[in-house]
């Protein structure tokens, strides 16, 4: 690539799944702090660069790109790696898992961390809603048969997707009270293993996300901003 890659970010936020694909893939990039604390993401200059004001934010030779979902793909596409060949049946299942982790997954996550933004009155019943939607989705995946990722030695851009979503569950959803992952093996299994990959170490570090960050994470301790 003709210029180096720049991540906008904030610690433990959705960037930390474009971070761990940009660290598997041994690509350079910068990294741009995106200051939650006073609401960087809602600025104007943020807004030129994704005017849903989210995060993350890829500035690419070919200028910026939003969405996690689509980051993580183009990513994919353009190393010819972390996502099958085009036009085979693992690619077909590949497809079918990647937008389900990004619209189906992550917005019921959202709907939980957030349920301000969707209910007008007490978030409570809407919070209860979404992890129920969470913990049956979480269910779906174990018991799914078309997801060799989970278990693959080399990694996806499901792992590097999937794996924060599973941190974020257990930290800002209400913690053991709701979500212990030893509920699910499979996803155990999971995380313990890419959580020992250099790639996931070295993010791990990059964000002060503790030895254990998808297994038994901890709040973050970022050497600079805020995930909140």
């Amino acid at each position: 690539m003709e210029k180096t890659l720049r991540l906008y970010y904030a610690p433990d936020n959705a960037s930390l799944c474009v971070r761990l694909a940009l660290e598997e893939l041994s690509l350079p990039y910068d990294t741009v702090l995106v200051d939650r604390s006073v609401a960087a993401h809602k600025s104007e200059a943020y807004l030129a660069l994704n005017p849903n004001g989210l995060i993350p934010v890829l500035d690419t030779p070919h200028g910026p790109l939003f969405e996690t979902g689509a980051i993580l793909m183009w990513l994919a596409e353009t190393q010819d790696r972390l996502m099958p060949k085009q036009g085979t049946l693992d690619r077909m299942h590949a497809l079918q898992w990647m937008i389900w982790l990004a619209n189906t997954l992550h917005p019921s996550l959202r709907m939980m961390f957030y349920p301000t933004q969707y209910a007008d009155d007490d978030p409570g019943p809407t919070r209860k809603m979404a992890a129920t939607r969470v913990k049956s989705q979480m269910d779906l995946l174990c018991a799914a048969q078309t997801v060799d990722w989970l278990e693959d030695d080399h990694p996806s851009i499901h792992a590097c997707y999937l794996a924060p979503m599973l941190r974020w569950a257990a930290l800002y959803g209400g913690g053991d009270q709701w979500f212990d992952l030893n509920h699910w093996p499979r996803l155990y299994a999971f995380a313990k293993r890419f959580e020992a990959r250099d790639s996931a170490r070295k993010a791990a570090a990059a964000e002060g996300l503790g030895a254990t960050p998808f297994s038994h994470p901890s709040p973050c301790h970022p050497p600079e901003g805020s995930a909140l």
